[in-house]
């Protein structure tokens, strides 16, 4: 069953490091179709599985449209987990056009945070990734990036629900050890710790942070810490929600010099990606604390959250590399809930 061929279609896809999601849009903005695959991440699973995996999504998402399964789509974006070098990019481009022609005709590559911009505006602006780890990368109206973060857990991750279970059992050793006393209770901390660890006292934690390391699993006792300061008040976890507020706003301000001015005229947008915005409320003092005590240039500031995968805002990075511009609805894509002027 072959398409309208007065129409040229167009794919997105998310590809992150646990799953993948597609949308394959018509010319005149319509979603024609939505598909789900594993993880495209090429670094995971290897660059030849990664390819079959788009492939497969693709070709699932035409069968779903009724278009002719063998002939390829317009143009097709990946945003992409673990894309963030030119030669990566390129591998996959031309990776998918040796073996996988039928797929598209054109192919553009882009990191996961072009897509989350992407998808929110059409004109740039900076993603702020604070999930397991952090990361804050900025996007130009010239397609020109800068990031600042996301090093991972021992140089890096700033903000993280990483850094703030590493601060919390921190704060709670040196507290013991009378290295950093603290005037706050930290019994709720103590409790939360051997609890959420399983463990009877604080030596036991030293298996999951050396012998048996799991960065996700010690990144989950943040929403522990979140509950502790929201329904307990507990001093401690309210000063370390605080603390990430003031350092993800630190990594805004990083990027500030490189920030173009356009962007600063029209008001920058801020996408927030992962679990920890979640605590907003807890992190809003301490980030806009930051924000507004120092010197900078960004006058409107908007903090949003996706509400479309990224994926449509791939196949949008697709369309542009052909010379196309699809009419993504942006404002159904993204809830800006926060405009402030520091």
């Amino acid at each position: 069953m072959a398409g309208d061929s007065t129409y040229e279609y167009f794919g997105g896809i998310e590809g992150g490091a646990t799953h993948s999601k597609m949308v394959l849009f018509r010319s005149d903005g319509k979603v024609m179709a939505w598909t789900e695959g594993p993880s495209t991440n090429q670094w995971l699973v290897g660059q030849e599985e990664c390819l079959k995996r788009v492939s497969q999504m693709v070709q699932e998402a035409k069968k779903i449209a009724g278009l002719d399964e063998d002939k390829p789509i317009k143009a097709l974006g990946l945003a992409m987990s673990g894309a963030d070098q030119k030669e990566a990019q390129q591998q996959i481009i031309d990776g998918m056009k040796s073996k996988y022609s039928q797929v598209s005709q054109n192919v553009a590559v882009s990191s996961d945070t072009n897509g989350s911009i992407a998808t929110a505006t059409a004109t740039g602006g900076i993603v702020l990734i604070a999930g397991t780890g952090s990361n804050c990368q900025l996007v130009n109206p010239d397609g020109s990036t800068y990031r600042c973060g996301g090093w991972g857990h021992l140089i890096g991750d700033e903000g993280s629900a990483y850094w703030i279970s590493q601060r919390a059992m921190k704060a709670y050793f040196d507290h013991e050890d009378n290295l950093h006393p603290l005037k706050c209770d930290v019994t709720f901390v103590r409790d939360t710790m051997l609890k959420y660890f399983k463990i009877e006292e604080r030596n036991g934690l030293l298996h999951y942070l050396y012998t048996k390391f799991d960065k996700s699993f010690i990144a989950g006792l943040c929403k522990e810490l979140a509950a502790g300061a929201t329904e307990k008040k507990d001093e401690l976890c309210q000063q370390l929600f605080r603390d990430a507020g003031q350092i993800l706003a630190r990594h805004v301000l990083a990027l500030e010099p490189k920030i173009d001015q356009k962007l600063l005229e029209q008001g920058l947008s801020v996408v927030c990606v992962g679990s920890v915005w979640k605590s907003w409320d807890l992190m809003k003092q301490g980030f806009m604390k930051e924000i507004e005590s120092r010197d900078h240039r960004i006058r409107h500031l908007s903090l949003c959250e996706l509400k479309q995968s990224a994926a449509v805002g791939a196949a949008g990075i697709g369309a542009t590399s052909v010379g196309s511009t699809l009419p993504l609805d942006y404002a159904a894509n993204a809830s800006f809930d926060l405009h402030f002027h520091p």
